[in-house]
């Protein structure tokens, strides 16, 4: 069933972990906010996560919005001022949303086989805008306070 998602959908790896393929990127152009660089107004993309797979901490510059479409639900965890939170998408006991505020660092896995879900930026995706814990203060924090984690760095 995943590998025929990955063919189905035409996804290829992602340098967070999973697969991804942008299936929407606007033709209107804004001026970010963050950094006053042009960015398409937004961005969709289909991103799937299999078993034993993990969406490594990462970051990006702009608003996100995750939306579950199949699959086991995803557990997301966000990264914000030293507070970590964990919401799960998809499935009957949760939304089928969340929101990842600009700047938040985020981290997801399946809690199943996979999941499949999309997620829309705006202003728009760039990989100029996507950064991974570098600061090595940070990832021993994530380490000892909360080592269950410390497979998304």
């Amino acid at each position: 069933m995943t590998n025929h998602l990955v063919r189905k959908y035409n996804l290829e790896p992602h340098p967070e972990g999973g697969f991804y393929r942008q299936v929407f990127r606007s033709k209107n152009e804004t001026t970010s906010y963050v950094h006053n660089k042009s960015r398409p107004a937004l961005t969709h993309i289909y991103f799937l996560l299999l078993r034993g797979q993990v969406s490594r901490f990462h970051r990006v510059l702009h608003d996100e919005v995750w939306n579950h479409y199949e699959g086991a639900p995803l557990q997301l965890f966000q990264l914000e001022n030293q507070q970590v939170s964990e919401r799960r998408i998809g499935g009957p006991n949760h939304e089928y949303v969340e929101i990842v505020n600009a700047g938040n660092f985020q981290a997801a896995t399946t809690m199943g086989d996979y999941s499949l879900v999309g997620c829309s930026v705006a202003p728009g995706f760039d990989f100029q805008d996507f950064s991974f814990i570098e600061e090595p203060s940070m990832q021993e924090w994530i380490k000892v306070a909360h080592p269950d984690l410390a497979k998304f760095i």
